[in-house]
């Protein structure tokens, strides 16, 4: 095989991008095979601009990898002679330049990193990928709730494509209320609060966007006062100032703060009424899939005969968590509960309903199976009231939503502030499914 020579080859493609496409991962895997080295420059990777009339790439190889460079030339050319266009001059001019070597592409500095093919039509394959996240497209279905799931999942997706700016006027238009200190939102399903890995867009990120677009543009970054899961709907408080912050702070670990949560639980509990008040540890789930999950830490334990009760020593690792409960409404599977969580767990009122009173959150699929990871196993007759597939049953998303927060007002504390958010549209189509309805005089 001759010897390495340095070339630089711009080959122009026909408009059919599909063919060009097809042409050039075939030389990808015969230059991955022959082991010839590929290495792109600062833009060596596919361009796509306006209708992807052309498609560059910028190669060093060896006089077999000009051969094939004349070669992918030529058939573009005769794609382009078929839908009746010509090849632009551009192309061979290029292939011109790259069989004298005086392209300046051809120089390659100690501080270019050679990469093979096979690497970059991964990298490629990659991109692509990435731009398709969110381009859902929904099956057709005559169920109203199987096709509003399928919107929902599509809209968790474009909440991580679309512009910080978009999602901060997203939430402006969902303040609950506002005064001088602090502003309440309704946080919308799909949203995480905080950063982490994959993680595009999230609350935290458009504080600062959110405070220009209510406050003016010397208004200081609204600051968070508290979290909600990244599936939990519902109002959420945010402060104007790191005093109204740290004021808001304190309300929450002294408990002055009465928060209310609805949920859409499967079974109904009994009693309909009470108090949750058993310990909650975070252990590691040992099966096929190894994850963490919280669980109930007991200090109380039943007797081998089930006679007399006997009190066990509590973990140091467990918290203690205690949690308030009502039944509003029921029908003979399912049941609308309302929650008020005194202590500040993490997922305290999934743990609770699910391990403590035995009626899991409808959505909630972390919490389904005790030792592994699944999607929610309902009933026949429960899938039927909402139209639903048990195989489409882990697009269900969760039902628990903030419904009220109330807490005193000002410095002083003398007027009490409450704010109530309205519950979302998922929310309601399956109260509807399941024939309850809301308690009293209640509004959606």
């Amino acid at each position: 095989m001759a010897a390495h020579i340095r070339t630089r080859a711009w080959v122009s493609l026909s408009p059919n991008y599909e063919r060009a496409t097809s042409v050039l991962r075939k030389t990808f895997c015969h230059l991955s095979r022959t082991g010839t080295d590929w290495v792109p420059r600062a833009q060596s990777t596919m361009l796509t601009r306006g209708s992807v009339a052309n498609t560059r790439c910028l190669c060093k190889s060896t006089g077999a990898a000009a051969q094939l460079a004349r070669r992918i030339l030529h058939q573009g050319a005769a794609a382009a002679a078929a839908a009746g266009r010509e090849t632009p001059n551009s192309g061979r001019d290029g292939l011109r330049g790259a069989e004298t070597g005086r392209g300046s592409g051809a120089k390659t500095g100690k501080g270019v990193k050679k990469i093979k093919a096979v690497d970059l039509a991964l990298k490629v394959r990659k991109e692509k990928r990435e731009a398709d996240v969110g381009k859902v497209k929904l099956a057709k279905s005559d169920s109203p709730v199987l096709r509003r799931v399928q919107e929902l999942r599509q809209f968790t997706l474009q909440l991580q494509k679309v512009h910080p700016n978009v999602l901060a006027k997203a939430l402006k238009r969902g303040i609950l209320y506002e005064d001088q200190e602090l502003i309440a939102i309704n946080k919308p399903y799909g949203v995480p609060v905080h950063g982490g890995p994959g993680v595009k867009n999230n609350i935290g990120e458009v504080l600062s966007i959110l405070a220009k677009m209510t406050g003016g543009m010397g208004a200081e970054p609204l600051h968070l006062c508290h979290r909600l899961d990244k599936e939990t709907t519902g109002a959420m408080l945010l402060a104007k100032s790191e005093e109204s912050a740290d004021h808001i702070h304190h309300l929450f670990k002294t408990h002055q703060v009465v928060k209310k949560y609805w949920v859409l639980c499967v079974g109904v509990p009994v009693p309909s009424e009470g108090v949750i008040d058993i310990p909650i540890i975070e252990r590691e789930v040992s099966s096929p899939q190894p994850h963490f999950k919280m669980s109930l830490a007991p200090v109380f334990r039943l007797s081998e005969g089930g006679e007399s009760v006997t009190r066990v020593r509590p973990s140091r690792k467990s918290h203690q968590a205690v949690t308030h409960y009502c039944t509003l409404a029921s029908t003979g599977t399912s049941a609308l509960v309302e929650l008020q969580p005194v202590t500040g767990v993490k997922h305290q009122i999934r743990v609770h309903m699910s391990l403590g009173l035995g009626c899991q959150i409808l959505g909630d699929h972390k919490y389904a199976h005790n030792s592994k990871l699944a999607p929610q196993k309902l009933s026949e007759g429960f899938l039927r009231r909402l139209g639903l597939e048990q195989s489409k049953a882990r697009h269900l998303p969760l039902h628990l939503h903030a419904r009220q927060l109330i807490f005193p007002g000002g410095r002083g504390g003398h007027q009490e502030i409450i704010v109530s958010s309205p519950l979302p549209k998922f929310f309601l189509t399956s109260l509807k499914r399941l024939k309850i309805a809301l308690p009293g005089k209640e509004e959606p």
